[in-house]
């Protein structure tokens, strides 16, 4: 049988495998004459880390465009609304003067047709108040435990930008079953063997009991294994262990203590001696994880730290590890494969990035399929699109170290050490020493985070950007003291307005949003 080249073979399942499927199919027709054929094999023999996951704002658009009801996905997968991250001891160690904490928040301040408002923070003219609490309602409203919208709202659409909270393996559920429906040939079965042609290129796989399985294009989400662009193709691992250190977690399931329990309105990062702690609360218990460098700790002594932070609550209960090298791959599609998902890179949890990538990557192949047959030119763009986010994430991850004032343990003291920070972000600092983070810095094509992430961290951790010697062209003092008070009357609005997240939680356990929703 000749092919017609719009076979697509997806080795591997959980999230990433079924988030790609289930958006392929979507935006490659595999529902429709003339659209690809997308099947996806994975083995029941290899199971997915339970653990509460974090993503960012861009998964609304992804999970829409696959066919996700934002009310179903929160009462299928315990989700909750999440609007940003909070960094508690990243700038001090604890009892050090001065602020403890800060919010990377999701949500930018419009300010279009006012003022650019930091400038205007920076010399002071909104008193010593971080530049998260001035900036962004939103900080106000997640440390009420507000949510981000009401339940009026339509599906994904929210006053104050969010993400999500959810538990990975029931979203990796129902991201298989919306796959399904979408038009996803779905095989249960283990794949043995990937056999290569004369070219290089994979020729087939073979399963245990489908025998051999071939395709056009072959997607690798089989996760650190890297069974096909790794073990069959050589494609090798860039190791980012020299800039990144954490390189181990352990995890625990901590269930509330009362059912009406608060709701954390954003992923909580805790610093500790020799990594930081992940703290996500989900509908019926928290996700925390210990993540840290095992060259500056070790195991026991690891669970110890994750004990202690949990309490009482958490003396009985079973932890899980796990191990990972923080890097990527420099080529991802190689000849007919590519990878996605964990097989492709991974630096830590930190800034929730893992799934991000796997939305980026599943966007790449949908735009750059090669509907024609030219697998090279596809191959290159997206290579060098993957390869320059991954550089520039992993600047915006060293940034949340480097700036550091802590000095309490050696994880700290090697973490501001130069020599453990890109070139890269060394020029990035050196540009905002006087002038602020701004759109010339972002490159849309290739940069998740925007200007105002790298403000928020930035500045969270204390950085001093010296307007000094141009104070005197900041001429509208007056307008931005009056853009601040208005932040902060939006502020207090939505603490007054906005339902708390478990609210809305049960809400949507037994509605959907919507105009005409009401949330009693």
């Amino acid at each position: 049988m000749v092919s017609d080249g719009r076979r697509i073979l997806i080795v591997g399942g959980g999230t990433a495998g079924w988030l790609t499927a289930g958006y392929l199919a979507r935006m490659l027709g595999a529902d429709r004459p003339g659209g690809v054929t997308i099947t996806l094999v994975e083995s029941h023999d290899i199971g997915i880390l339970g653990v509460g996951e974090g993503t960012f704002p861009t998964i609304r658009k992804t999970l829409s465009r696959i066919g996700i009801d934002e009310a179903e996905l929160v009462r299928r997968c315990g989700a909750t609304f999440k609007q940003g991250a909070k960094f508690v001891h990243w700038r001090h160690a604890p009892g050090a003067p001065g602020h403890d904490h800060y919010l990377h928040a999701f949500h930018e301040t419009d300010d279009r047709d006012g003022p650019e408002l930091l400038p205007y923070w920076l010399l002071g003219l909104a008193g010593d108040a971080n530049w998260d609490e001035v900036n962004t309602p939103q900080k106000r409203a997640a440390d009420a435990h507000r949510a981000p919208k009401l339940p009026s709202h339509p599906n994904f659409v929210g006053p104050l930008n969010y993400a999500f909270h959810f538990d990975a393996v029931t979203l990796a559920a129902l991201l298989r079953e919306q796959g399904i429906a979408n038009g996803v040939t779905h095989l249960v079965d283990t794949v043995q063997e990937v056999l290569l042609g004369e070219d290089g290129a994979i020729a087939g796989v073979r399963g245990a009991e489908s025998g051999v399985l071939t395709a056009d294009l072959y997607i690798d989400c089989t996760g650190f294994r890297a069974e096909l662009i790794g073990k069959a193709l050589g494609q090798p691992w860039k190791s980012c262990r020299d800039v990144l250190f954490c390189d181990s977690a352990i995890a625990i399931q901590v269930p509330y203590e009362r059912p009406d329990d608060p709701i954390a309105s954003y992923t909580i990062s805790t610093a500790q001696q020799a990594g930081w702690i992940w703290d996500i609360g989900l509908e019926a218990r928290r996700g925390i994880g210990h993540v840290y460098s095992s060259a500056h700790s070790d195991a026991e002594e690891a669970e110890r730290v994750l004990r202690a932070y949990v309490g009482p609550a958490g003396a009985a209960l079973e932890t899980r590890s796990f191990r990972f090298d923080a890097g990527y791959r420099e080529v991802n599609w190689h000849k007919n494969c590519v990878a996605v998902g964990l097989s492709s890179g991974f630096f830590e949890p930190l800034e929730a990035t893992g799934i991000v990538f796997s939305e980026v990557a599943a966007g790449l192949i949908a735009n750059l399929f090669p509907w024609a047959g030219d697998f090279e030119t596809s191959a290159r763009q997206f290579n060098a699109n993957l390869r320059r986010r991954y550089e520039r994430t992993l600047d915006f991850i060293k940034l949340h170290y480097c700036l550091s004032e802590r000095r309490d343990s050696r994880f700290w003291i090697d973490n501001v050490d130069p020599a453990s920070v890109p070139d890269s972000l060394k020029e990035l600092l050196d540009r905002w020493r006087f002038r602020p983070p701004n759109e010339m810095d972002i490159d849309r094509n290739v940069d998740i985070f925007t200007e105002s992430s790298w403000q928020y961290v930035l500045y969270g951790m204390g950085w001093k950007t010296d307007l000094s010697a141009k104070a005197g062209v900041f001429r509208f003092g007056a307008e931005a003291r009056a853009a601040f008070a208005t932040i902060e009357r939006q502020a207090q609005y939505a603490v007054q307005q906005l339902p708390s997240n478990r609210e809305l939680v049960r809400f949507a356990q037994r509605s959907g949003f919507g105009p005409g929703a009401n949330a009693a």
